[in-house]
């Protein structure tokens, strides 16, 4: 009803799930980043659990697209209440064999696939979904089934996903060799209230086009986080409501009291004893809330440079705090060992990511493969604080000391001209701009995410999934109007320019990774960890020593273009 009054292309809310809208919150890309560590690694069992609707399946769904079809066979088996021989059944169908036998010869042919799959360079993922409904006695086959093995390897990857039920049920006694064999766990919590108004944002960014044509009040995000508890399919429908609401008092904005009125509405529906107590209980307080209220008012090598950032004023050194001299901030650096000074500034980046912390200390060239193992890219930037506050996004500094080797320090927020960082240097962990300017060159690496592993070249006419994907974030951006044709064509490279060029650019029409990493952050859909998050950002009296432009000079021990 309201779809055309807001020039919506689809319902911003619809209870069915739709591709189109997808959202991976923090908490989906951190269960996401597991999934990928534990298929990288070879685990052999991981386990993915969650309260219904917290979005498990697309979660699921979202890792097995963006498995190359080239090195890995994937099957997803979705209604596991199956005896052990039909699961053998299903398995091997999804992978395209005979399933017409018994249970030895299935696992004879399933074992011969396994091995072709393994000599050939591939991994086998094998996810079963809805997980809990398994009974003891398939569970034990899928153990079985984990048996076939090299001497040095698993031979199938099983993801086990499920309600929080399946904890309890891989905790039985009888299936303690399974439970010990599960090395990933991730459990998906709801979304949390900035999330929730970040999907409620994108949502309406993706219906529209691009433009936000009603937004959603702060107060009002607050009233449905309360009601919903971060659940997507909680938020969708009182979203709904509430749009419906505005439609029908010509509003541009939901307010407090809509939202209240639209959560009432919904809480009728919904209430009931499947509900959990704490939802039921926020429903009720809202509904009360709104009665007592009264009425309402119805990449990889990228090539491209960044722009000269707008020089933000610096602060001084906080009251009663003495300014860092260098000497003293130097020794601070100097007296902690290089390795312990690598593990707890990486780990700072990857925690900000919601990644996996690394658990030994890394030498300096395995930073790339530590990012690579857990789905995230290095850039290698030269500029200033200026300029990476443009990126907006956390970045390790090398700071080289004067007897010889080298720290890294980890930039995770700028804020009000204070920047703060991890380890502390000399027992601090926020610094003015000028004190930074005298320890710090200029080289920096961005560890950011490639959320769909769009490649950085492409050829003009070529065709493939990740140019798809690209044409999906320039329009998401508000810079394509085509198809999704998936062809690197001239309106794609316009798109890229057009917008390579509003971000101030080399408008050069290809998407190199500084290209890429804006656009997902413009694109909606995507809220990688920031660094400014709207705050006034820094600089140091000595300005921009490369004339504000960051030449990116290296990128995953590739050469920029």
């Amino acid at each position: 009803m309201y779809s055309d009054h807001f020039g919506f292309s689809d319902p911003p809310f619809a209870l069915t799930p739709n591709p189109a809208f997808l959202f991976l919150s923090s908490r989906h890309q951190e269960a996401f980043a597991h999934l990928l560590y534990g298929i990288d690694t070879h685990a052999g069992f991981i386990e993915l659990s969650g309260e219904v609707g917290t979005g498990k399946t697309t979660v699921i769904r979202t890792f097995l697209n963006q498995l190359d079809s080239d090195t890995h066979r994937t099957a997803l088996i979705f209604n596991p209440t199956v005896s052990p021989l039909g699961l053998l059944q299903e398995i091997t169908r999804e992978f395209g064999l005979s399933c017409e036998s018994e249970k030895s010869e299935l696992l004879e042919t399933l074992n011969r696939f396994l091995l072709d799959e393994n000599r050939a360079g591939r991994t086998v993922v094998l996810v079963i979904d809805e997980a809990q409904n398994l009974s003891p006695e398939v569970l034990e086959q899928i153990r079985l089934i984990s048996n076939l093995e090299t001497e040095r390897d698993k031979l199938i990857q099983i993801v086990l996903v499920g309600q929080p039920e399946l904890r309890t049920l891989l905790a039985r006694q009888e299936l303690r060799q399974l439970d010990q064999r599960i090395t990933v766990r991730f459990h998906l919590e709801p979304m949390g209230p900035d999330d929730t108004r970040n999907y409620i944002r994108h949502r309406i960014r993706i219906a529209a086009g691009g433009r936000e044509p009603v937004i959603f009040s702060a107060g009002a995000v607050k009233k449905i986080f309360g009601f919903s508890g971060g659940l997507p399919r909680l938020i969708n429908a009182a979203c709904d409501r509430a749009l419906l609401l505005a439609y029908t008092t010509e509003a541009s904005e939901v307010s407090p009291a809509m939202a209240a009125t639209a959560i009432a509405d919904v809480a009728t529906e919904t209430r009931s004893p499947s509900l959990s107590r704490r939802f039921a209980v926020a429903a009720t307080l809202v509904l009360v809330a709104a009665l007592g209220a009264g009425t309402f008012a119805l990449t990889r090598k990228g090539g491209e440079s960044l722009p000269t950032a707008s020089p933000p004023p610096t602060e001084p050194a906080a009251s009663g705090e003495h300014p860092l001299k260098r000497t003293a901030a130097l020794a601070g650096l100097a007296a902690v060992p290089e390795k312990d000074n690598l593990t707890a500034a990486v780990n700072a980046i990857l925690r900000s990511w919601q990644a996996p912390p690394v658990a030994s200390t890394p030498a300096p060239t395995d930073l790339r493969t530590l990012a690579r193992e857990r789905g995230l890219t290095v850039t290698e930037l030269s500029g200033t604080i200026a300029d990476l506050a443009r990126l907006d996004t956390p970045a390790l500094l090398h700071i080289t000391l004067p007897q010889g080797g080298k720290r890294l320090v980890a930039l995770t927020s700028l804020d009000k001209g204070r920047i703060s960082i991890e380890p502390p240097i000399a027992g601090r962990s926020t610094l003015t701009g000028d004190e930074l300017s005298t320890l710090w060159s200029g080289r920096a690496s961005v560890i950011w995410k490639n959320f769909h592993g769009i490649p950085s070249r492409m050829k003009p006419g070529g065709r493939s999934k990740g140019i798809g994907q690209l044409q999906e974030l320039l329009k998401g951006a508000g810079y394509y109007a085509g198809g999704i044709s998936g062809t690197y064509d001239t309106v794609t490279q316009e798109a890229i320019r057009s917008f390579q060029t509003a971000e101030g650019l080399d408008a050069d029409g290809r998407a190199g990774e500084k290209t890429l990493l804006l656009l997902y952050r413009r694109a909606g859909g995507f809220f990688p960890p920031g660094l400014t998050q709207g705050k006034t950002v820094v600089r140091t009296e000595a300005g921009d020593r490369s004339g504000g432009n960051v030449a990116q000079t290296r990128s995953n021990g590739e050469q920029s273009r």
